[in-house]
């Protein structure tokens, strides 16, 4: 096989947040690099969009894994120092505080593992010492050892702790911000999760994540990396071992060296014209409905001052599917963008702004005619914000405006199937596939969230690009 008159070096499917990551790592160093998006915007799930004169978030809660400006350590460093970006240019702001809340109790968190520890060791006084141990477990685990990753957190947790409530509290914002596998979550994600949200921290830049975005484009672009938008891939054409070419749906042929994919395993494998695979992996089944509700005044000024809210009604925390209607508000998550520490030069945000996100079917809402589908968005937010002020002042009264998104949404901009937020349940952290040149960044090789995407199209890059060219 030879490569000596490809049009490109590398050529990135998805413009996400780790397709472009992934591309100014490379073009740091080069590479003639190409990013195929099939949307006529970047972003993927993590975009943004402008309705009736505001601006939207579409899937930005939070960022996780916040360091403080001059840090050394942690994910958010490697992003900067990697990708040679400044801490401030994320403009990034702490959260004011955050809770989960299960009938009767309440944890609160802020990004101060300590505020946690003292929650816990004043409600569960008893599972005191078992906290600290697995603070200990955690600080030991390698986040790229493939044979531990997928143990079940359940069982580990149940070694440690004695209190199955305590037990379903420390998952529920994990598995929420995290977690593609229904009932359990793997021991590696877990880890991951922990300590991306409760050791490191929320945080969000004032004007979210098109500043982001922006930023990751600019570099992009100024080291010479092309982008093209509306560049759908039709087809990887394969011979023997390796992508031979990049079809785009509107038959241009392309060549590269190496391919990485930021769609999905799923999807890539979909993509390849001889599949030789001989265990393909499954869809993830966890999808989400999301409301956006534009209030009259600030979230503080009716009593909501906490930066999210993971909710749930029981003791248990029930994580899978909804299977048996459109959604399943027994758990969620609330959120406001406002509710976060900006500098006085930044200021509040214009509009008070509550997002809720609960559970979906995407079979269900796949298979509703457009009438319909827009009678049960409106049904279900109802429903939904019914459900979420049993945990939160109700903010009803004070709504002026809604969006709303469904697995249909998701779909239409992750072409992930059945709308997965998180893809496969499978992940593969090494980034291989069955072919020599063909390799994965992004959600299905294992890490999540914005600053794990960018992480993950990084270490990608180095590893299976980088690395491979020298």
């Amino acid at each position: 096989m030879t490569h000596s008159n490809a049009d490109y070096d590398t050529i990135i499917i998805g413009a996400g947040m780790s397709g472009l990551a992934a591309g100014i790592r490379l073009a740091m160093y080069d590479h003639k690099v190409c990013i195929l998006e099939k949307h006529w915007t970047i972003g993927g799930l993590n975009s943004f969009y402008r309705v009736n004169g505001r601006d939207y978030d579409v899937g930005l809660h939070a960022m996780t894994n916040f360091t403080e400006k001059g840090a050394k350590k942690g994910p958010f460093a490697r992003l900067l120092k990697q990708l040679r970006f400044r801490w401030d240019d994320f403009q990034l702001a702490q959260q004011r505080g955050s809770s989960i809340a299960f009938p009767g109790v309440e944890l609160e968190f802020n990004n101060d593992i300590r505020l946690l520890q003292t929650e816990i060791e004043q409600k569960f006084p008893h599972q005191k010492d078992a906290f600290a141990k697995l603070l200990t477990v955690l600080a030991e685990y390698d986040d790229l050892q493939q044979e531990d990753f997928e143990r079940s957190t359940r069982v580990v947790l149940e070694e440690i702790f004695s209190d199955p409530l305590l037990i379903e509290m420390i998952l529920c914002p994990l598995m929420w911000y995290g977690n593609a596998r229904e009932h359990d979550m793997d021991w590696g994600q877990f880890c991951i999760m922990f300590r991306s949200i409760f050791l490191e921290g929320f945080a969000r830049p004032h004007r979210g994540v098109r500043l982001i975005l922006k930023n990751l484009v600019r570099r992009f672009r100024e080291l010479g990396g092309q982008l093209k938008l509306r560049s759908g891939v039709a087809k990887l054409h394969i011979d023997q071992e390796h992508v031979a070419a990049v079809e785009l749906e509107n038959g241009q042929i392309l060549t590269a060296k190496r391919v990485l994919s930021s769609a999905g395993v799923v999807e890539t494998m979909r993509m390849c014209d001889h599949l030789t695979e001989t265990r393909p992996a499954t869809a993830g089944q966890m999808s989400f409905v999301e409301s956006i509700s534009v209030l009259d005044c600030q979230p503080k000024q009716i009593g909501f001052d906490k930066t999210i809210v993971f909710y749930n009604d029981s003791e248990t925390f029930h994580w899978e599917r909804c299977r048996d209607a459109l959604c399943d508000v027994r758990t969620g998550v609330i959120c406001s963008p406002n509710n976060y520490e900006y500098s006085a030069e930044a200021g509040e945000l214009d509009a008070g702004f509550v997002r809720l996100t609960t559970i979906a079917d995407p079979e269900r809402w796949s298979h509703l005619d457009d009438a319909e589908y827009q009678r049960q968005k409106y049904r279900w937010y109802d429903s939904a914000v019914a459900s979420c002020v049993r945990f939160i002042p109700d903010f009803r009264r004070n709504v002026i405006d809604t969006d709303i998104f469904t697995p249909k949404t998701i779909q239409r901009f992750t072409s992930h199937d059945n709308g997965a937020v998180y893809g496969a349940p499978e992940k593969r952290l090494d980034g291989t596939t069955h072919l020599k040149n063909l390799f994965l960044c992004g959600t299905d090789q294992g890490f999540v969230g914005i600053v794990g995407a960018i992480v993950s199209g990084i270490s990608m890059a180095n590893r299976h690009c980088l690395a491979q060219s020298t």
